[in-house]
This record gives C-alpha cells, sequence and structure tokens, in this order.
C-alpha cells in the first residue's frame, strides 16, 4: 500500500514522532470518507465534512490522499461550499474486489 510522508527528512525527531501518532486517524478518516461517498454519492469537502463529523479541514487533507490510492475521483463538477464559494466535488471510484 501507497505510504504518505508526513514529515521531511529535515525536520526533528519529534516530528516524526508526531507523524507517526496520526497514522491510525488518518486510517480511520479514509474509512469514514470513502463509506460516505460511497453511501451518498459524490459530495464536496464540506458535504462529505457534514455527513461524517470530520471538519471541513481534515477531510481536505485526505482527500488527495485518497485519490492517489485510487479510492476516489474528481468529478469535473463543482459544488457551492459552506461558505458559497464553489469547491470541487468527488465521488467513490469503485474498485472490483473479487474475480467471479
Amino acid at each position: 500500500m501507497f505510504e504518505f510522508f508526513r514529515a521531511r527528512a529535515t525536520d526533528a525527531i519529534t516530528s516524526f514522532k508526531a507523524a507517526d501518532s496520526v497514522k491510525d486517524m488518518c486510517k480511520q478518516h479514509h474509512d469514514l470518507i470513502v463509506a460516505c461517498l460511497r453511501n451518498i454519492g459524490p459530495l464536496g469537502k464540506d458535504g462529505i465534512a457534514k455527513y461524517t463529523g470530520l471538519q471541513s479541514n481534515q477531510v481536505a487533507r485526505r482527500l488527495n490522499e485518497l485519490q492517489k490510492l485510487g479510492l476516489i475521483e474528481l468529478t469535473g463538477k463543482e459544488v457551492k461550499s459552506n461558505s458559497g464559494r464553489n469547491e470541487r466535488e468527488w465521488r467513490y471510484m469503485p474498485v472490483q474486489e473479487k474475480l467471479l
């Protein structure tokens, strides 16, 4: 599986410890976001935050990671954010999990 580096090679050891401590939390966020998009349908980051109980900035940090993992993709559309600005819309990307 793809690993995301959350600390730079030049960072202090405390940054590496902090980065290591959030791995499980990030996985939980990934699972919540993917389940939301799979069950609710395409949404912007604020919509995902509403349905998952996460904060918008927590969602925003995970979206590009999930896209790199091939689990979600952009729809090419925009939706209104909570502040009334346009934001990108994301959708679940179905994955064939079992061969027949």
